[in-house]
């Protein structure tokens, strides 16, 4: 394959411009030199334009992050990319104890080159790795053909000798470093930035060139475009720092020219450097790497017996049809034609390695997902055991996942069981070798809030004044500041108003977007066909090796990316099965469900998803109660459906669901396509098909003009749609197309079917991924519906430590029967587990408890229950003597784990240290040669000589507040619960429904009311000298900061007090993820409403019943409603639809509609 793009090197190098000074940097940092470099690449290139200059390096320090980007912007631009990297030099690269280090940069100028520059900075990475990554002498003498050194900069080792020692130790230095890299492949760097020190190196260096012929070159050491962004570089040192601007003593440039110069300001400060200038383009013309994209570069899959590797391929993929599809020439069809252009594109050994390792997974059980993306529209992998959909059956298509008229990697991610996908990636690692498997780095980015926040500490703005700022900014996905300005009034103000903030955006928007640091893939592996190294530049992140090119850059490079994802609910679904199989002796098969049975539907229908994988939010479920789903084919609709984008759709979708007279179709022949989504364009495949169907395309340019609709590609578009509706002629490159008009649809149908497809194929998902999700969905409603104790004790398990996810799965067990039972030494496993159709709470999800306390707990018990506090902790101690900690055991206690005993939980804790003691006493005597552990301690046995006086029990608040400590929730009461029916008919909000981030947007400026218990409360004054306060109320769920200033504290401050009840009415406030309650009125208990409504008028005033009905809608609530009809003389109570929530909003709007005197609470 070609490189990417750009003109011939004659044109791009060396073209010299008559009265020009020809010039190139050679030493530049772009932003991959982590918050130092300010060369941002799409910038880069125009000032490099800009400047006169054909060429430009690239030398990072210490890493190739940004090679990749860095070289296709400069072909794309016509310029010459020269890669190159500023390393660090030790004495000894495996030292962990000298931090002692120098530059150097080092330029690739050959292909041979840039592996070695690659395997060098590798090393410096996965070996060298001591605060820098460094290489020494031998590891450059081992890798240095090919490669060009500068001395870099002053913190060069050739540069230090020239500053602290005789010149002859600085001389035989350079020779050093000459003899290593070759006769005209180093050269010394001499720069001028208005530093003394840089002067006495150049004068220095010079005498070392005339003496030795050791080349001069003139540098400008870039780590920013413009002179006047060295305001903005000096807040990323800062930032990298941890610094402030108006700190004295902290990392700082000396002064702001350390910029792109052009070729003239070089040639100005640096031109009477013996040939410094020249070399510049000497050294660029020498450097010519060409690096090649869309070459695939697989692992070699080992095929038993020698059999070729597209014979054992199809030999597999008809083993699976005849399990799948006996005697089915259409699915036999479908694989052939897949098959052919698996082969024909190169990608055989591609699905041999997924089938093999998703063949380990499922054979070690590890739970292995149905399918994920696009890949669920291919029979050959359905065939081979990598998905578990079947393609045929829900309408999928291949081509929307390899498309042989488009070159590209095919992209298949597997979801494992998220406890053993460790295992998956091992058994790769074994089977191709550890050296061609890495994983792959991410970069966290300054996103527009961090920025500000970053931005803010760096100038030392107070905090809340940060905070305040940040909020402003709109919550939205790629949220950028330009955005904000033109979204946020409130933003754009602050940005206009006020000069501290200006400055600050300012800044931010600088840096925005810039990267911050570098972390591992949470899914990406990269298997090679040789060692990583020799294929892209490797790094660490947190212990792992990872390469230091992005995943898109991978692919692009034709190398094999796999995503190894790790799914909580697959580990969930495994371990009730287990919980399942262990109760009943047999194992339900989920691939075998009914994907239309009517009791698990039914739990779709009513909106009764919580805990069930993709359809647990509480905007799912709004959406569920709206669509009442009853087929499968509903949740798949619905799954895509709700997304930013589609949900625009939703309501166009369900009024065509519930009326089917509203569904309309354009042309007959669209109804196949349309008919299960009721004439609503929900899929990708769907836009396929029509482009396809209607008009003849190929199913592969059905996906290129898909894709081209759903990126907004306008020629691309109009050039379609004359195909699409006229047809065009068989060319070179592509068949002929009929066009919609040649089969019998008018023009101006066919336009508006077109324009339609535009409409929604920009929000379109992928049915093939919404299939196999939604399968998974009913597998969790199947367990639900039918294990559901199993089921619930899995769940909870995987969100232990998760203490509001807990909380919410509890309170569903409860709803729905199951009953939770609280950990026991004697019952409790450390998962949360099933006895006698109850849950009982797993200990690993008690604070401060560990895996060896609890494995030595279920050990110690295997002798017979624990009787007492002493005896537990001997019986454990003789298990695992390194298993006792104070921290572990007092957890135990107050989560009510030791409770079996039937001693108070204080007397427990009071009679611990002495208990504890006795064990460690005694341990250390039978160390000293004792008969036994326990043989100098007879007393230990006897309970009552270790007791401290008789204790009660704490006080029900202190014993629930020790509780919630260790559990994160209540879970023997709550201290809410003997308030709650009192407030109940009054609030209308619950802390549920902060439980779903998804919610978070719709509860801003919501109107509430809500009650719950204080639990914290702090005072302050505002700039008025003005006491406001903030509290924190908890109700049964979770707990609401709430807002209370100083008019309404003034108003209310003396119903305020810790540990009591309240009713707040407010309006929420959502930002950053963080809801606020701005409260209103405040309600203490004896405040409240009575109990019942009175109302008195005549029955026949219906109009006034409708308004009653409307003021009952408008204020919701449990407070019963009494009539008094005076022209019956009767009372009637609890009609349907008439409750209320008592306010006195609501009393005052039907004494309004009835008189005063007609509407009465008591």
């Amino acid at each position: 394959m070609c490189p990417v793009g750009g003109t011939s090197i004659e044109t791009q190098v060396m073209k010299q411009r008559g009265g020009i000074v020809a010039f190139t940097h050679l030493h530049l940092h772009t932003q991959y030199s982590l918050l130092d470099g300010f060369c941002r690449t799409d910038r880069l290139m125009d000032a490099v334009r800009e400047g006169g200059m054909n060429a430009v390096a690239i030398t990072d320090h210490g890493n190739m992050f940004g090679a990749i980007q860095f070289y296709k912007a400069a072909k794309e631009a016509g310029i010459h990319p020269i890669l190159g990297c500023e390393i660090y030099v030790a004495d000894d690269h495996l030292d962990r104890q000298d931090r002692g280090r120098y530059h150097l940069v080092l330029l690739a100028e050959t292909e041979e080159g840039y592996h070695n520059l690659m395997k060098i900075v590798s090393t410096g990475w996965v070996e060298g790795f001591y605060y820098k990554p460094r290489v020494d002498y031998a590891v450059l003498r081992a890798h240095h053909e090919g490669i060009i050194a500068l001395s870099a900069c002053l913190a060069g080792e050739c540069a230090q000798r020239a500053l602290d020692s005789d010149y002859a130790v600085a001389r035989d230095t350079a020779l050093r470093y000459e003899a290593l890299f070759g006769k005209d492949n180093f050269f010394l760097e001499v720069q001028n930035h208005a530093m003394r020190e840089e002067a006495q190196v150049a004068r220095v260096f010079r005498r070392i060139h005339e003496e030795t012929g050791i080349g001069l070159v003139a540098t400008n050491d870039c780590h920013y475009l413009r002179k006047e962004d060295a305001t903005a570089h000096d807040v990323l040192l800062c930032i990298q720092t941890g610094a402030t601007l108006q700190q004295e003593k902290r990392m700082r440039f000396p002064n702001d020219s350390f910029y792109l110069k052009s070729p003239e300001e070089m040639e100005e400060i640096l031109g009477d450097y013996d040939g410094a200038i020249e070399n510049t383009e000497r050294i660029a013309k020498r450097c010519q790497v060409e690096i090649r994209f869309h070459e695939p570069h697989l692992p070699n899959f080992e095929v038993p017996n020698g059999e070729e590797h597209e014979a054992f391929l199809r030999r597999l993929v008809a083993k699976g049809l005849a399990e799948r599809y006996p005697d089915n020439d259409d699915a036999v069809a479908r694989a052939e034609h897949e098959l052919d252009v698996i082969s024909s594109m190169g990608f055989v050994d591609y699905f041999l390695i997924v089938s093999d390792f998703v063949h380990f997974a499922k054979k070690n059980g590890i739970a292995v997902g149905p399918g994920r993306g696009s890949a669920a529209g291919s029979i050959v992998a359905y065939a081979l055991g990598i998905t578990g959909i079947d393609p045929l059956r829900f309408d999928l298509l291949f081509e929307r996942f390899l498309n042989p008229e488009r070159v590209s990697m095919p992209d298949i991610d597997i979801d494992f069981d998220d406890v053993r996908r460790e295992e998956v990636i091992e058994y790769v690692k074994r089977r191709y070798g550890s050296e061609k498997v890495a994983q792959i780095v991410t970069f966290g980015t300054l996103a527009a809030k961090m920025a500000i926040r970053d931005v803010g500490r760096v100038l030392d703005i107070p905090l809340a004044t940060v905070d305040r700022i940040a909020k402003a900014v709109p919550d939205g996905i790629k949220m950028t500041l330009d955005r904000a300005l033109k979204e946020s009034p409130e933003f754009r103000a602050l940005y206009q108003e006020n000069e501290t903030a200006h400055r600050l955006i300012d800044l931010a928007h600088a840096i925005e977007g810039m990267p911050r640091h570098t972390s591992t893939h949470a899914a990406g592996v990269l298997i090679a066909g040789e060692a990583v190294e020799n294929l892209v530049p490797l790094s660490t992140s947190s212990g792992q090796v990872t390469t230091q090119y992005n995943m898109t850059e991978l692919e692009e490079l034709g190398l094999l990316k796999m995503d190894f994802l790790g799914l909580r609910n697959l580990t969930v679904i495994q371990d009730a099965l287990d919980m399942v199989e262990a109760r009943t002796g047999s194992r339900p098969d989920l691939d075998q469900m009914d994907l239309n049975d009517p009791q698990v539907l039914a739990l779709f229908h009513k909106a009764d998803t919580v805990g069930l994988f993709q359809f647990e939010s509480p905007g799912m479920r709004r959406f569920l109660s709206q669509l009442k789903p009853t087929r499968f084919e509903d949740l798949v609709a619905a799954n895509a459906l709700f997304r930013p984008g589609p949900m625009e759709q939703i309501p166009t979708y369900v009024e065509a669901r519930h009326n089917p007279t509203l569904v309309h179709y354009l042309d007959p022949s669209l109804e196949p396509i349309l008919h299960n989504t009721y004439g609503v364009i929900v899929y990708q495949e769907q836009v396929m098909q029509i482009v396809q169907q209607l008009a003849g395309y190929t199913l592969g340019g059905a996906d290129n003009l898909r894709r081209a609709m759903s990126k907004k590609k306008m020629a691309v578009m109009e050039e379609n749609r004359r195909t699409f509706v006229q047809g065009k002629p068989a060319d070179a490159d592509s068949p002929a197309i009929d066009g919609c008009v040649a089969r019998g649809i008018p023009a101006d149908v066919a336009n508006e079917i077109y324009d339609q497809m535009i409409a929604f194929a920009k929000y379109a998902f992928n049915k093939s991924h919404s299939v196999a999700y939604s399968y998974l969905a009913m597998q969790t409603g199947y367990l639900k519906c039918y294990y559901p104790c199993e089921y619930y004790a899995a769940l909870l398990t995987s969100v232990m430590g998760d203490f509001s996810k807990m909380a919410l799965y509890i309170k569903e067990a409860e709803r729905i029967g199951v009953e939770l039972l609280p950990p026991d030494v004697n019952r409790s496993f450390a998962k949360f587990s099933v006895e006698d159709g109850k849950m009982r709470f797993g200990l690993l999800g008690i604070k401060h408890v560990g895996t060896g306390i609890v494995e030595a707990t279920v050990k110690g018990r295997e002798e017979g229950e624990y009787t007492s506090l002493e005896e537990y902790l001997r019986r454990v101690s003789v298990v695992d003597r390194t298993a006792l900690n104070r921290k572990a055991v007092e957890s135990l206690i107050y989560a009510g784990a030791l409770d079996s005993f039937g001693v108070p939980r204080a007397q427990m804790m009071a009679d611990l240290e002495m208990s504890l003691a006795g064990i460690q006493n005694a341990r250390r005597q039978n160390l000293s040669g004792q008969q036994s552990l326990f043989g100098t301690f007879p007393d230990l046995e006897t309970p009552s000589s270790w007791t401290s006086r008789r204790l009660p029990e704490y006080p029900q608040p202190q014993k629930l507040a020790y509780e919630k400590e260790v559990l994160g929730i209540y879970l023997s009461g709550h201290p809410f619960a003997p308030y709650e029916a009192d407030f109940a008919p009054f609030r209308n909000f619950t802390t549920e429904e902060l439980l779903e981030t998804e919610n978070m947007a719709a509860l801003d400026n919501r109107k509430v009311r809500f009650a719950g218990l204080v639990r914290g409360k702090r005072d302050l004054l505002t700039k008025k000298q003005e006491a406001m306060c903030f509290l924190e109320v908890e109700d049964r769920t979770g707990s609401l900061r709430c807002v209370v200033f100083p008019r309404v504290y003034a108003t209310y401050r003396e119903r305020i007090h810790m540990e009591q009840p309240l009713l707040l009415s407010g309006t929420l406030q959502a930002r950053d993820d963080e809801v606020n309650l701005l409260v209103d009125t405040i309600m203490a208990a004896e405040d409240l409403p009575k109990s019942t409504l009175y109302v008195r008028m005549r029955s026949d005033e219906k109009d006034k019943f409708s308004a009653l009905q409307s003021i009952f809608t408008q204020y919701p609530g449990k407070l019963s409603v009494v009539f008094y009809f005076t022209d019956q003389q009767r009372a009637f109570s609890g009609q349907p639809g008439y409750h209320c929530d008592g306010s006195p909003e609501l009393l005052s709007a039907c004494q309004k509609l009835l008189g005063q005197e007609n509407v009465v609470m008591k």
